[in-house]
């Protein structure tokens, strides 16, 4: 099998988070600045057999798109344009970023560490990548 890379895209930083190859644990991965993501992503493909692309996507509480979309989309249609071939999807976001801040919390790290935006994207990722797993294994059982 192949694994599943999870990005939270923004404007300035991105978290990326995988699976193992047996789809069945998201690991944190690491944090890029937005303007290298093309260049990670290359490189990663070269080096990762990846099925698939899971994008989080935020949404407001209405459901209806939020803000940082106008940062998201073109990301999307670029990754569509030089990856065709490669499963696209994208995942309600809300709330990854809090629950990313309550994740390190309740792991004991200090106030200094939770500060670190970079950490929060990883997290934030990883969970994206946990739920949209969880979804999926819902969904096959």
């Amino acid at each position: 099998m192949a694994r599943i890379l999870a990005i939270d895209y923004g404007k300035k930083r991105v978290g990326l988070a995988v699976t193992d190859p047996s789809q069945i644990i998201a690991n944190r991965l690491t944090t890029v600045p937005a303007h290298t993501i093309w260049d990670f992503l290359s490189n990663y493909f070269k080096k990762e057999k990846v099925e698939a692309i899971v994008v989080g996507y935020p949404k407001q509480m209405n459901n209806e798109a939020s803000d940082a979309v106008k940062y998201i989309n073109p990301f999307l249609k670029k990754f569509q344009l030089l990856y065709p071939e490669m499963k696209l999807e994208i995942y309600d976001e809300r709330f990854t970023s809090k629950m990313a801040f309550q994740t390190m919390i309740d792991g004991g790290l200090k106030k200094q560490k939770r500060q670190d935006k970079d950490l929060i994207d990883s997290i934030a990722a990883t969970i994206i990548l946990q739920s949209y797993l969880e979804q999926k294994r819902n969904k096959q059982g």
